[in-house]
């Protein structure tokens, strides 16, 4: 359970090895943290994580199996990382970006995407959430972003699995207000990570650094969103409102 500070003493991570997942236990790590616990498939880069925390000289660092795609072994995976106790922070971190024209040419592409992004998603959220609700404390924090407020020419596919997931997680913050349970929703922009390397960047790029703060400062205000960098709530709210005639013709 957090201490007195909101501080965490256990944490998983739900796509461990990803840049926004690890800079976000950096910024939550605290003298209380005791246990964290990265959910990944089993990897060279999984392992170079758990090297990089125990030589980091955190305490309790441990691995479990997890394949966003196979929704059957989610269950598993939580087992696995319950059962030395109650977890304060449960990251939703994981997904796949994928090219918005291999979608279009090959449809499977797509379906493969989504069932990570949006049923893995779904599979893994309602089931912390049980066990979180079950326990009387926690904070669900999902990973989301601005893509899926609109969807754009330029990546609509992925747009429309983190609306999806946002819905999600939207209406499961409702569900379990007055539970001791909050859910935290992260809308970033375009994010400097591994993963968008070899995208140009967007304007109000920000790092996973800066996700990580504003995860961090979101759980301490008891928020439901959060969005990074926080300039992009009026961004996106003006940009709900633009005429499709236009919006189509943004450069964005």
């Amino acid at each position: 359970m957090t201490d007195a500070l909101s501080r965490p003493t256990s944490v998983l991570l739900v796509g461990g090895t990803s840049d926004i997942a690890i800079a976000t236990l950096h910024a939550l790590r605290s003298p209380v943290l005791r246990r964290v616990v990265i959910a990944a498939r089993p990897s060279e880069g999984r392992d170079a994580v758990m090297s990089d925390l125990e030589r980091a000289g955190y305490l309790g660092v441990e691995a479990v199996d997890f394949d966003a795609a196979d929704t059957a072994s989610h269950e598993a995976m939580l087992d696995a990382s319950f059962a030395a106790g109650d977890i304060d922070v449960v990251l939703v971190a994981f997904g796949v970006l994928g090219d918005q024209l291999d979608f279009e040419e090959h449809p499977d592409h797509a379906v493969e995407a989504a069932q990570v992004n949006y049923v893995g998603g779904v599979s893994v959220c309602l089931r912390t959430a049980q066990r979180m609700k079950t326990q009387g404390h926690g904070a669900l924090v999902v990973l989301s972003s601005v893509a899926g407020e609109r969807a754009r020419r330029s990546n609509f596919v992925y747009g429309s699995t983190k609306a999806g997931l946002d819905s999600l997680a939207s209406g499961l913050a409702d569900s379990l207000h007055g539970s001791g349970v909050q859910v935290l929703i992260v809308r970033p922009g375009f994010v400097h990570t591994s993963m968008t390397s070899h995208l140009a960047p967007a304007p109000l790029s920000v790092t996973a650094e800066d996700v990580a703060d504003a995860v961090v400062s979101g759980l301490k205000r008891g928020a439901t969103v959060v969005y990074v960098p926080a300039t992009l709530r009026v961004v996106m709210s003006g940009l709900r409102h633009v005429p499709r005639a236009v919006f189509r013709k943004l450069p964005i």
